[in-house]
C-alpha cells in the first residue's frame, strides 16, 4: 500500500531530528564539554554500513527525506527483484510513480467527489497490490477475464471508459475556471487531420501570447499491448500515449501550445501532463491563497481514476435484466 513499515522509517527521523537539534544541543551543553550522543553514532553507523554511503552534511542532514531516500530506493529494489512476470513489474513501477498514490491523500470529502464508495476502495487496493479481485468468467466483449479482473480496464466495450474521459475533462475545465481562466469544451472549428477535436481550448492566451488546446486520453498499465513498455519503464504507457496525441495535434500546434493529458489506470502522469497540472495548481494558489491547489488537483484526478477503474471492473461481468431471468426452479426463502 506504501505504508512504510517503522523498523525503515525510525533511523531515518531520528537522525534528522538529531542533526536538527545539535546546535541547541551544543549550545545547551556547553559547560560541560564535547558531550557526544552515542546514540546518533551507533544508528547513525548502522544506516551508513546499510546503504554504503557516507552521512549527509548541514543543512541537508536536517530534512527527513534526504537520509529516508536511500531506505526507500532499497525497499523498491528488493521489491522488484522479487517479481517474476511482467505483469507484476508493470505494477509495482506504477504504484510507486510520483502521484500514483495521491487517492490515498484524499480526505473522503463527498461533497468535493473525493469519497470512494467501499467497493471502489476494495478495487482500488487490489489492483495496487495485484491480488485477485474476481471468479474467472467471460467478458460480454468474449474474452476470458482471469481472477485479477484487470481486462475490464482496457475492454473496448466498457462503457467506464468513456465517462472516465468525459469526467477528467470536466475536471481540467473546471479547474482551469477557478484559475480565472475561461475556456470552451471540445471548441469548434478547431479539427484535426482525422477530423476530430480537442477536449478544449483555452479562451484567453495561457503563454507566449497562445491559447493552450488540450487533449484527455487514459492508457492501461497492465494492457497486453503495454507490458513491454510499462515492465520497463514506470508511466511508459501513459509517455507513448502522449507522444501518440502530439504527433495527431502537429497542425494545432503551430498556432496554439497543445498539452496532452496521458495518465495511466493505475496512476502514473505523464510527464508533459505532470508540468501543465503542477502550473494550473500553482494558477489556482494565486487566485484562492491556498498552496495545496496543485496537490489537490492531483489528488482529485487520482480519485477520479480509481472510482472508473472499479466502473470498467463491474463491466466485465455480464448484467442481467430481472425481467429477462428465468422462472426460478425450486423453492424460494424469503
Amino acid at each position: 500500500m506504501g505504508i512504510r513499515r517503522v523498523a525503515s522509517l525510525a533511523p531515518s527521523a531520528f537522525l534528522a531530528s538529531a542533526a536538527s537539534t545539535l546546535t541547541l544541543q551544543d549550545n545547551i551543553l556547553a559547560s560541560s564539554g564535547p558531550c557526544p550522543d552515542s546514540a546518533v553514532l551507533s544508528v547513525g553507523s548502522i544506516w551508513s554500513a546499510t546503504h554504503n554511503i557516507a552521512h549527509p552534511t548541514a543543512p541537508s542532514s536536517s530534512k527527513q527525506l534526504v537520509w529516508d531516500t536511500p531506505s526507500i530506493i532499497a525497499d523498491k529494489a528488493a521489491l522488484l527483484a522479487d517479481v517474476i512476470d511482467n505483469h507484476s513489474r508493470a505494477r509495482l513501477l506504477a504504484v510507486t510513480a510520483p502521484h500514483a498514490g495521491d487517492w490515498l491523500h484524499a480526505l473522503p470529502i463527498s461533497s468535493c467527489g473525493l469519497r470512494l464508495d467501499n467497493e471502489a476502495i476494495r478495487v482500488s487496493v487490489g489492483l495496487r497490490l495485484g491480488l485477485n479481485l474476481c471468479e474467472p468468467h467471460r467478458c460480454p466483449c468474449g474474452q476470458q477475464v482471469d481472477s485479477r479482473g484487470t481486462h475490464g480496464l482496457s475492454c473496448k466495450l466498457s462503457s467506464g471508459r468513456i465517462s472516465r474521459h468525459h469526467h477528467i475533462n470536466d475536471l481540467i475545465w473546471r479547474s482551469l475556471s477557478r484559475a480565472g481562466i475561461p475556456s470552451s469544451k471540445e471548441p469548434s472549428g478547431l479539427i484535426r487531420s482525422d477530423g476530430k477535436r480537442p477536449d478544449g481550448l483555452t479562451l484567453i492566451p495561457w503563454q507566449r501570447g497562445k491559447s493552450l488546446t488540450w487533449d484527455v486520453t487514459v492508457a492501461d498499465t497492465l494492457a497486453a499491448s503495454h507490458l513491454s513498455t510499462t515492465s520497463r519503464v514506470a508511466g511508459g504507457a501513459a509517455e507513448n500515449a502522449s507522444v501518440r496525441k502530439e504527433a495527431k495535434y502537429q497542425d494545432l500546434a503551430r498556432e496554439f501550445i497543445f498539452t496532452p493529458i496521458a495518465l495511466e489506470t493505475l496512476g502514473p502522469v505523464s510527464s508533459q501532463a505532470t508540468t501543465f497540472l503542477a502550473e494550473l495548481g500553482k494558477r489556482i494558489t494565486a487566485v484562492t491563497g491556498d498552496p495545496r491547489e496543485g496537490a489537490f488537483l492531483f489528488q482529485r484526478l487520482s480519485i477520479t481514476i480509481q472510482r472508473f477503474n472499479c466502473f470498467c471492473f463491474k463491466g466485465s461481468f455480464v448484467s442481467v435484466d430481472v425481467d429477462e431471468k428465468e422462472p426460478f426452479r425450486g423453492t424460494q426463502i424469503f
